[in-house]
């Protein structure tokens, strides 16, 4: 940012009057603003439709499919649909904190989007605390969505509220604690360095590094859903027990916000997941040196393809448990985040420790022994689905049991 700021003013002379915070502020400003208008609004609107879609496929239907080429502007159809809506506020509720919650999750779900590296450059600010910070605004979220519940004056909207704080105050523990065994790793908070930190071939990301990072990436993932309130813990907004929960009394532009931030959020659990354990947007040496001779342009443009595709890889793995798993009890939420999580994670951080302390430089053969193990899981469940894909369009079903 700081080189670009210094060649504005090399192109424009009449910048130089203007103080260099200023224009460095400037710059950040406009390129978050740039990010969230034509990548994250976009995309949590193009995601909205392909979860239906996908949603659709796995119950044996179609899905959206009339407004544009096989529905694909159904999204955008839907968000101008609730722009025209009438926006209601009863007059029961607190009005101040029932008007600011729903801009109050907004601003703490794109205010995450700032630390997000989506090539070695592009991102908006490389922070030396990316995860201090990362961690801290999206718990601004957990704040807009408890104002909403306590401010509808709605016994099924406080619930959600009072159940959306239980449950991210509970899950950020583990996942924090998942967060720093990568941190040991890397030895920085910055997500540049933990993807520098990483190299371009699977058995070289931190996922495979040991036995200890896979449990953790597990740990880490399923606490994102649990904080991102993704199915099976959507218990804030269960609408078998709750209605609708903290959004109930909302309308109109306010009650489509809540959903921009839920789908804008799947990009975020995404990006996290494969900036700490898939290597981010790394790309083979081999790779890296071609595109660089050929043009600086190329060389981001392979370094986004290959940081969006395997957070492209994450979301639909995302969708997938959410449209696969039933929702939890509110108990066996909490049982799992304290009984075990939390004493899973401070065993792989000591664990990692003393894997550090003996092996600095790491175990290679270990490295690859996980990648394979990992792929041969993934190639047993493959051939599980095609073989139930294949015995459920058969004619004649054999039940192995008579």
């Amino acid at each position: 940012m700081e080189a670009l700021v210094t060649l504005l003013v090399e192109k424009i002379p009449a910048l130089e009057a203007v103080p260099f915070a200023a224009l460095h502020l400037g710059l950040q400003v406009a390129a978050a603003l740039a990010m969230l208008m034509l990548f994250v609004a976009p995309f949590a609107g193009v995601t909205s439709y392909v979860e239906r879609r996908i949603a659709a496929r796995m119950m044996s239907r179609v899905g959206p499919n009339r407004v544009g080429p096989q529905g694909i502007l159904q999204w955008l159809a839907d968000g101008i649909k609730a722009l025209l809506k009438e926006d209601i506020v009863p007059k029961a509720v607190d009005q101040p904190l029932f008007r600011l919650a729903p801009y109050l999750v907004l601003i703490g779900m794109f205010a995450a989007f700032v630390t997000i590296p989506f090539t070695s450059k592009v991102i908006v600010a490389d922070l030396n605390v990316g995860i201090f910070y990362l961690i801290a605004v999206t718990s601004i979220v957990t704040v807009g969505v408890i104002m909403s519940g306590w401010s509808s004056n709605n016994k099924w909207s406080l619930l959600g509220g009072m159940r959306s704080a239980a449950q991210v105050v509970s899950y950020e523990i583990p996942l924090a604690i998942g967060i720093l065994v990568i941190v040991m790793l890397a030895g920085t908070l910055s997500f540049q360095g933990i993807i520098q930190a990483q190299g371009a071939y699977p058995w070289q990301w931190f996922l495979f590094h040991s036995p200890f990072t896979i449990i953790t990436f597990f740990i880490v993932f399923i606490s994102a859903l649990a904080e991102g309130n993704r199915t099976p813990f959507d218990l804030p907004e269960a609408e078998s027990e709750l209605v609708s929960g903290y959004n109930t009394e909302y309308s109109g532009m306010r009650f489509a916000l809540f959903f921009l931030e839920e789908w804008a959020n799947l990009y975020l659990i995404a990006a996290v997941s494969t900036a700490l354990f898939l290597g981010g947007w790394q790309l083979p040496a081999g790779v890296t040196a071609w595109a660089t001779e050929q043009s600086v342009v190329l060389l981001h443009l392979l370094q986004f393809l290959t940081f969006f595709l395997k957070a492209l890889a994450v979301v639909f793995v995302v969708i997938w448990i959410r449209w696969t798993l039933p929702r939890v009890r509110i108990d066996q939420l909490m049982s799992m985040c304290w009984k075990y999580f939390v004493p899973i994670g401070f065993v792989c951080v000591i664990c990692n420790a003393i894997w550090m302390v003996v092996f600095p430089e790491g175990v290679l053969f270990v490295n690859y022994l996980l990648f394979l193990g990992s792929l041969l899981t993934i190639g047993y469940f493959v051939y599980r689905v095609a073989f139930q894909l294949r015995y459920s369009k058969s004619e004649i079903h054999i039940n192995p049991f008579v």
